[in-house]
């Protein structure tokens, strides 16, 4: 496990002007941070789907900022994850791939993790689902307790591959089911519910992590049936399996958001909703972008994320600011009025999206190396998106292939031999911030 001290973290972007805590006349805002697994970005109704039924998120949208071009740090779950809790890129943490059952690696407690931040802010902090961010769950190092967290519910205890949606929980064996035909998902919104109501008098951060709809694909048979039914069911594009899961989480967005509003938290709290990487090409198709999980053409990076509540711009409005997952940790860090003592990679993001003037172009990398490909497809590259443009360098055969985004949304016409002067600038931007990864 590679270990950095504080000092020697070194920043793409800092954040030593946060903005003062957000508020209202009851205190600091609450926080619900919504996690999907491998949903792709063009899975929501919201995002132009017409197959998957999506009515709560999409409901969302319209409360909140939809953001157009927001992007996990990482192609795979594990390293996004990483980002998210540290608000670092995930080289300088160590992690760049997905952890399995035998990995060595952890996400070690020696980093200022988000809930460790909030809690200095008085916040009350929830983990329910997913964490991945250990190897060895045996021994535990990177157990979520051990990063600040006051409550830690159906989080997995053993390796969580091969996906368990019923009963019983192999990869959470000492969690029982309420109901002999419990769906995981219901389950984690229930919790979902109930932490909220018992944390009601007190400020709040639950990060919901959903396991679904990582494959194996498994939906509510009632579900799956509705959708196989519709025109224009399909085994990857409108597959039903995917869209049963789907709606199986916008089922648990809105008892959320009913559970807020019933308990008069819906205007003391922001809610926000994204994905850890792109849809798997195996069960689903990320048109217009390009292929999916796995790879750094936008079918495996580009991600939904909605952001909703007070102070975050004009409800159901759209931003195409690049945005990534590191952006959340400094951005909930901004919410309750306090900072992280390194500096991060991740830029607070509230405040240009109340004032789009204050945005200034930024530049944006990923760091994916691998020593065989990946069974989905994904090959060692790194990649670098400033303004339209996007570079992508495959390490294992120094292959570059730029693209214009703006131009070219689905990653369809490589202009590295038109635009001499535009790649190398780029592939010289992506090589010196490597440079300046831990080694």
């Amino acid at each position: 496990m590679m270990s950095v001290s504080r000092r020697d973290f070194l920043c793409a972007v800092g954040a030593s002007s946060l903005p003062a805590r957000l508020q209202t006349s009851h205190g600091p805002l609450n926080i619900v941070f919504i996690l999907a697994d491998d949903l792709g970005w063009a899975e929501l109704g919201c995002y132009g789907n017409s197959f998957n039924e999506t009515p709560n998120l999409d409901l969302l949208a319209t409360r909140g900022v939809r953001f157009t071009d927001a992007y996990a740090a990482a192609p795979v779950c594990s390293p996004t994850r990483a980002a998210i809790m540290t608000g670092l890129h995930p080289a300088r943490v160590g992690i760049t791939d997905y952890l399995r059952a035998d990995d060595p690696r952890y996400l070690s407690p020696h980093y200022f993790s988000l809930p460790k931040a909030l809690k200095t802010a008085g916040y009350h902090c929830g983990l329910i689902g997913k964490w991945h961010l250990m190897g060895d769950y045996a021994l535990r190092k990177g157990d979520p307790k051990l990063h600040g967290f006051d409550e830690v519910i159906c989080s997995e205890s053993s390796y969580i591959g091969p996906g368990y949606y019923f009963p019983p929980y192999q990869h959470m064996k000492e969690v029982q089911p309420r109901r002999p035909d419990e769906y995981l998902t219901d389950r984690l919104s229930e919790e979902a519910v109930e932490f909220i109501e018992r944390n009601r008098t007190r400020s709040f951060f639950l990060f919901l992590s959903h396991y679904a709809p990582h494959t194996r694909l498994a939906g509510k048979p009632e579900l799956v049936k509705k959708y196989a039914s519709k025109p224009g069911a399909g085994k990857k594009r409108n597959n039903p399996e995917l869209a049963a899961m789907i709606e199986s989480i916008d089922q648990g967005v809105g008892m959320i958001w009913d559970t807020l509003r019933r308990l008069g938290l819906a205007d003391r709290t922001v809610v926000v909703f994204s994905s850890d990487n792109g849809g798997e090409e195996r069960v689903t198709s990320n048109a217009p972008l390009r292929a999916g999980k796995s790879t750094l053409y936008e079918g495996g990076i580009r991600v939904p994320l909605i952001v909703a509540g007070p102070g975050f711009g004009k409800p159901g409005s759209v931003s195409a600011v690049p945005v990534v997952s590191m952006d959340l940790y400094a951005t909930f860090l901004a919410i309750a009025g306090t900072r992280a003592p390194q500096k991060l990679d991740g830029i607070p993001i509230q405040e240009l999206l109340k004032d789009p003037r204050k945005y200034q172009e930024r530049t944006l990398f990923w760091h994916y190396p691998l020593e065989k490909p990946h069974f989905l497809g994904g090959r060692s590259s790194g990649a670098v998106r400033q303004g339209n443009f996007k570079l992508i360098e495959f390490y294992d055969d120094a292959t570059i292939e730029l693209y214009n985004l703006k131009e070219d949304l689905g990653e369809t016409t490589n202009l590295s031999g038109k635009l001499p002067a535009q790649r190398d600038r780029l592939l010289g931007l992506l090589r010196d911030w490597r440079k300046s990864l831990p080694h």
